[in-house]
């Protein structure tokens, strides 16, 4: 039950752009569909007692320079370092070790990674894009010390990943920002 109060709202916050894009299907003039554009990814955060729940959905060009499948050995190696960096939240997301957080649980699901579900929803929607979405649960002991969000390692590791917009539910309540290299930071 826990699980899903804390799910409930990362299945309210996208509503919008997931209906947008459902219904968007028109492709403007560089190729990008209505809610996947290149450069942005959308970042999903809550906090909640001891548990802090991260959801990121990037376009797989954000993370690896391309979006089709994975065939020469050099594709394969950048889809291979970008889901090790993935696997690796407490870093990526320079979560203090203060906070003492430990990965609960995690989900990465991306058709690059041969994610079936993915790789079919693709192809009954005739999308010429590939996303990348990862979830993470982590149990913190001292969730006091989370004082901030800092992205500013996953903007370094992920350079075309130019702008994060994020929905930050926390003790402050909820806030979205705009986040970017220049400003990757945002209080809880």
């Amino acid at each position: 039950m826990r699980r899903l109060l804390l799910a409930l709202p990362f299945a309210l916050l996208p509503l919008a752009a997931a209906q947008a894009e459902e219904h968007h299907h028109d492709h403007d003039e560089h190729g990008s569909l209505g809610a996947h554009e290149h450069g942005v990814a959308r970042l999903n955060v809550a906090l909640a007692d001891k548990t802090l729940e991260l959801e990121l959905e990037s376009p797989a060009m954000n993370l690896v320079g391309f979006e089709h499948a994975a065939k020469s050995d050099a594709d394969k190696a950048r889809v291979a370092a970008a889901r090790a960096e993935l696997e690796q939240p407490l870093a990526l997301f320079a979560i203090p070790t203060a906070a003492g957080c430990k990965v609960a649980d995690q989900e990465l699901a991306s058709p690059l990674f041969g994610d079936e579900d993915h790789e079919e929803h693709a192809k009954e929607h005739d999308h010429k894009h590939s996303e990348v979405h990862a979830h993470y649960q982590l149990q913190c002991d001292s969730p006091d010390a989370l004082k901030a969000l800092d992205l500013s390692v996953l903007f370094k590791r992920f350079p075309s990943t130019e702008k994060i917009q994020v929905q930050l539910i926390g003790p402050q309540g909820q806030q979205g920002a705009e986040l970017s290299k220049a400003n990757a930071s945002l209080s809880f």
